[in-house]
């Protein structure tokens, strides 16, 4: 895997998000989630969440930068639970098609790590090729998860 050093990369969280264009970073997730995004509403709610100072909720956002260019972004949201369920949970994280393979998803990723406190869950779907990512990392699947839509 070839390492892009140009790339630059921005925490961000409840205390500390006066220079992030959210709209921008919620247009690329939009745009670069493919089949695994949801709407842009939804993600917008779950930014929200992530930049909350609200009792119970906050988390992280992480927006890896090319030059002036979005290339990379992840929203993480604390759950507000600990012991029985994890402490946060990796709810997007997207990388621009010309970075993949480059290490921006892989550090997005353990820069949210590194920067979190507690255990972090991810959902993803079997057939998407991150699953390989997150399991170097060190996830692991211990269950199965089943949701009553309504």
């Amino acid at each position: 895997m070839a390492e892009n050093n140009n790339v630059s990369y921005n925490f961000f969280t409840p205390g500390n998000n006066a220079e992030l264009d959210q709209d921008e970073v919620l247009d690329f997730l939009f745009k670069h989630l493919d089949e695994y995004g949801d709407q842009r509403a939804d993600i917008a709610k779950c930014m929200d969440y992530a930049l909350s100072t609200a009792e119970g909720k906050g988390g992280s956002v992480v927006v890896a930068r090319e030059d002036s260019n979005v290339v990379g972004a992840l929203i993480m949201n604390n759950t507000g639970m600990s012991g029985y369920i994890p402490e946060n949970i990796l709810v997007y994280v997207a990388v621009h098609n010309s970075q993949r393979g480059k290490g921006v998803g892989k550090k997005l990723v353990q820069l949210a790590i590194d920067n979190t406190e507690g255990s972090v869950a991810l959902h993803v779907e079997p057939q998407n090729p991150a699953r390989h990512l997150y399991e170097k990392l060190g996830f692991t699947n211990k269950y199965l998860e089943y949701r009553l839509q309504r």
